[in-house]
């Protein structure tokens, strides 16, 4: 556990577009997560500072760029967000072979998610 950012995900209408925008802007490399509208992005050496994330197709509109932290226990981190003041938004659901996830508000209303890796979640 580290409770630090490990993913991103940049939500958008055009996925392909976005994706060759950042592939020619910044180098970014992408590969297609499952059958699902959803690439990973590799940003760059993983030898040096930074993470890699995801490309997916809106799922709404107003969906924000949402940052995701990684915790040991996904269950005690949700209670502690709500004992914290925030808000989950979206329930603990399951990544198969990747792990759990969850969406939430802190009290300015900002969307993060919070991840627990977990190769054997289905």
């Amino acid at each position: 556990m580290s409770n630090r950012i490990v993913h991103f995900e940049i939500p958008c209408d055009n996925p392909q577009k976005t994706m060759d925008f950042f592939r020619k802007a910044f180098g970014w490399n992408f590969q297609q997560f499952g059958n699902d509208e959803y690439w990973l992005a590799m940003t760059g050496d993983e030898k040096l500072p930074g993470i890699n994330g995801g490309i997916m197709k809106k799922r709404d509109p107003q969906q924000p760029i949402v940052n995701s932290i990684d915790v040991k226990d996904l269950d005690a981190a949700i209670k502690n967000i709500e004992e914290a003041g925030g808000t989950i938004i979206v329930p603990k659901m399951p990544i198969p072979t990747v792990g759990w996830l969850a969406y939430f508000k802190d009290p300015d209303g900002n969307i993060h998610g919070v991840y627990q890796n977990d190769p054997s979640a289905k």
